[in-house]
């Protein structure tokens, strides 16, 4: 109660494994109406045709100076992927819209991209890399059940992209604005619903 009394704005941060949905989020908050914080550095490709929806001086807050930056985006919808989320500060508050991904289908998707992209050989450990993002995402649980800076939601992928507008209706009514539903609903393209746990693509 405290922190809702004298803290302003809240800043709404969409966050998850990469490949976990996160740039799937952002389109669909955009077109809900939610103010999104992003440029156009990082253009569109073949893995995100949509755009990623991606803030430059994100990729430096783990440096800890000059984060001024974060209170232009209150109100505003920011991609922060869940490695850099313990370096936010306690000074914010953070409504926090979590991807979730079956591991195998973001095992894969990321293999696929970094294989593409020249930065990994084909054949990858698949199954040490999600051991690895299991471990991660329970330290990320226990920050965000650690900090009462941020009060957060969990948005399952595969749920979205098989019957979208329930999950957009969940999102709207967690960030407590009169978002168009149906509008987020229509911006998931189930055509990229790639690198399922049963198949490669």
């Amino acid at each position: 109660m405290i922190r809702a009394i004298h803290q302003p704005t809240p800043i709404i941060v969409v966050s998850g494994l990469p490949r976990s949905g996160t740039s799937l989020m952002m389109q669909m908050l955009r077109a809900g109406g939610v103010p999104i914080a992003a440029d156009d550095v990082r253009a569109p490709d073949e893995h995100n045709p949509h755009g990623y929806f991606e803030f430059e001086a994100v990729k430096t807050i783990h440096e800890g100076r000059n984060l001024a930056w974060l209170e232009d985006v209150r109100g505003k919808a920011i991609k922060i992927v869940s490695y850099l989320l313990g370096w936010l500060p306690e000074s914010n508050d953070y409504l926090l819209l979590f991807m979730r991904r079956d591991l195998a289908e973001v095992a894969a998707s990321q293999a696929k991209m970094l294989t593409d992209a020249g930065l990994a050989e084909e054949g990858a450990d698949v199954q040490r890399t999600i051991e690895l993002y299991s471990r991660h995402l329970q330290q990320v649980a226990q920050l965000i059940a650690a900090r009462s800076c941020f009060v957060s939601l969990d948005v399952d992928y595969g749920h979205v992209l098989t019957d979208a507008r329930p999950e957009a209706a969940r999102v709207a009514t967690f960030l407590g604005s009169k978002l168009d539903v149906d509008a987020m609903a229509a911006a998931v393209d189930r055509r990229l619903y790639r690198n399922r746990g049963d198949q490669s693509r």
